[in-house]
């Protein structure tokens, strides 16, 4: 055995591949991660959301956003990077849990709820 994990054969030298690593989750970067507290601070001090939650797991990572802690959320925000190539990685999910909003893009699923609190601040 040669260094640098190559085997010596009669004709040359065999590379033996290291085997890929899996992530054991997703997360957001710090940018992400910006942009919704961000959106959870202005909307606390709305008096719209009091408390929030993060849940990492190896397919997706979600933020859900609560009205008061004892209720479901009444927004979830989630990043599934197995969906980058289709339909986008971020979806927008109400409190019912159906879908409000899917996209490529984390400042466009936000949209929703970025009216609603310009709605809130107007009237």
């Amino acid at each position: 055995m040669q260094a640098g994990g190559a085997e010596a054969s009669g004709s040359g030298a065999t590379v033996i591949a290291f085997p890929k690593t899996q992530r054991l989750q997703v997360g957001f970067d710090r940018l992400e991660l910006q942009r919704i507290l961000d959106l959870y601070g202005r909307m606390v001090a709305a008096g719209q959301w009091r408390d929030y939650a993060m849940d990492f797991g190896r397919d997706a990572a979600s933020f859900s956003a609560f009205r008061r802690a004892a209720e479901r959320p009444q927004a979830r925000i989630e990043k599934r990077p197995a969906l980058r190539q289709k339909q986008g990685m971020w979806t927008l999910f109400g409190e019912a849990g159906q879908v409000l909003k899917r996209g490529h893009e984390l400042t466009g699923v936000l949209f929703p709820l970025e009216r609603r609190l310009l709605k809130l601040v107007e009237g």
